[in-house]
Parts: C-alpha cells; structure tokens; sequence
C-alpha cells in the first residue's frame, strides 16, 4: 500500500497542474490514469492539433503544451501509475483509501479529482461501412497530421474539433471536403469564419446540410456516398480518409458510485473546488458549478484553487494561498 500526501485522479492538463500546485506546497503527491502517457485528451486524441486560448501562447501544439506540463511538474517528483483506472474510494480516519483496475491501493490524506471527461468514446454515425473500415481509412482523431499527406479527405461534424482540423490540415491533405448536417457550425466564430473565407478562395469545400449515407472500400476507404438532408439528393465522393469528429459519448465510470454530489454527469463542487466528500477536491472538465465553462485555461485555475485547499487540507499547518510562484519554486522543489 503506497501513501502520497494527496492522490491525483488523472493526468489530463488541469491534473498536471494541480500537481505543480501540490509540489509547490512541499507535499508528496501521484497521478493516477488510465492512460498510458499523461496528456488527457490532448495526448490522446489531438496530439498535433493547436490550442489558441492558452494565456502567453499564441497557439500551441496539443502534444507541446502537455510535455510542457509534464517538464513544469518534474522537479516535485510526480510518482505516474499509468494505465490503471481508480475503482473505488473509500476514507478510514483520516486517510483516504484509493484501489484501482490493476489491484493495487494507494493512500493519501486528500484527494484531486481532474479526471477530464471521464471515460470517453467517440460518436460513431452507424453509416453502413464505418465500423468495417475502422482503422482502414476511417478516423475519429487525428495523432499525426503526417497520416493525411496527399490525401483526399471527407470531415464530419461541425464542433471546434472539426473545424480546426479543415483548416489545420490545409497543406497537407491533397484535398479536403467538410460536412456538417446543419447549417449553423458549433465552432468558435473566428474559426468558422476562417474556414468559409478558405472555401470561398478554393481551398477546401464545406458542404451543409449533408450527411454520410454510407462509406465504401475494401482493404482501404475508396469512396464516401454523402447526401443533403433535406432534399436526400446523394453526392459520391472519392476520398481516400473519412475523419468523423462528430463528439465524444462520456460517462463517469467508477467515480459515479463514490458518492460524490453530481449534476448531469459533472462533480459538483464549490468555489473552493470541494467536493461534497471532505477531503475531496476536483477541477478541470469534470466539474460543474455556476457560469462554468469547459475551456482549459479555466481548468488551469481550478486546478490551482483545488491543489492549494487539498494541500491545506492535507497538512492543516500550511496556508491556503501559496504566496507568489516566483518566491517559491525554487524554495519548494525538491533536491
């Protein structure tokens, strides 16, 4: 049984942080994931998509901003148990108890939960041919770009990660053809608006209202049959990858039965980031609370509230504010 100060329930970018927070404050802490590298989401599934809301970086590579996160928490020596999922949550006294899928219990005297979305999978459109040539041509994230050299490329979905991946592929797709079964896109206006202006100019083509009747191929995408939703008139595409970035299906796995206070799938929790479990904090996608907002750079500032009240928490001696980072990191980090 290993016993930190404080346990870390994910390793997605408002986990990262909140353990540079918890090191700052001279407390041990480790990270537990199902993943098998830290990232979240960022890690798994953009890589190499940019991030344009981040406070001092214009945009940022996905995969950069994590392995950034990653070299900022190393002085405080993270332990990583990668690839094991928390199973159950338990409290004897004063410590909490945590066992996870792999068998193992750790122990801490406070909790983070940063657990992003939860599980998470993505939203198949169940057009015939799809689940067939999964992995064949069909894609529902992009980890390279270089998998999209020179090819001929149908998007679906109209969010933010469909959007930007239109236009980030620019330049490396040979030709790039976006579908969204509704006129109005979900995306952040800029980006909308970057994306008509490059369809107006010929550089890639957006189609709405359409939708995928069905995807054809044999050992490799060949063909996308697409049609207008209102008119059912059908539109053959040859098109050599098919990325489908129609959402995510998410649930709370385990952490649903924890007893935790929950608000449609989210953990609610207080403007200090506390639970309704004392002793447990949580930040990032998995909260909710008034006037919240799913951005990241929001995660980062809960992260630093629920690391700060964790490790007062944790070690009642220590004061909620940490003081100013630049008196402290070197103070703090350990040898």
């Amino acid at each position: 049984m290993d016993h930190t100060d404080v346990i870390i329930i994910g390793a997605g970018p408002a986990g990262l942080f909140a353990g540079f927070y918890v090191g700052m404050r001279g407390l041990s802490f480790r990270f537990l994931d199902p993943l098998p590298e830290p990232g979240g989401q960022l890690a798994a599934l953009y890589p190499e998509k940019y991030i344009y809301d981040v406070a001092g970086f214009p945009k940022v590579y996905a995969k950069d901003l994590v392995q950034g996160l990653v070299e900022q928490v190393a002085p405080f020596h993270p332990v990583y148990n990668l690839g094991e999922r928390a199973e159950t949550l338990e409290k004897e006294g004063e410590i909490f108890k945590v066992t996870t899928s792999l068998g193992h219990t750790y122990t801490a005297k406070a909790v983070i939960i940063a657990a992003g979305v939860g599980a998470f999978e993505p939203r198949r459109l169940g057009a015939p041919g799809e689940k067939e040539l999964e992995g064949k041509g069909v894609y529902y994230a992009v980890k390279a770009k270089a998998e999209f050299q020179g090819k001929r490329v149908l998007i679906v979905g109209g969010g933010d990660s469909a959007v930007d991946w239109a236009l980030n592929l620019l330049g490396t797709a040979q030709e790039i053809t976006l579908i969204h079964r509704r006129p109005q896109f979900r995306a952040h206006e800029a980006s909308v608006k970057e994306l008509m202006q490059a369809h107006a100019e010929g550089r890639l083509r957006v189609l709405t209202p359409y939708e995928v009747r069905r995807i054809e191929g044999d050992a490799w995408v060949k063909r996308a049959v697409i049609f207008q939703n209102q008119t059912q008139e059908e539109m053959d595409l040859e098109v050599d990858a098919v990325l489908i970035l129609a959402g995510y299906l998410t649930k709370l796995g385990p952490l649903a039965g924890w007893g935790l206070e929950l608000e449609k799938n989210r953990i609610k929790v207080d403007t200090t980031m506390a639970t309704s479990i004392p002793g447990v904090f949580a930040c990032g996608d998995i909260v909710t609370y008034p006037g919240k907002l799913p951005l990241i750079v929001l995660g980062f500032g809960e992260a630093a509230i629920a690391a700060n009240h964790a490790a007062a928490y944790a070690n009642p001696a220590l004061k909620v504010n940490p003081g100013h980072s630049s008196e402290k990191a070197e103070e703090k980090a350990p040898a």
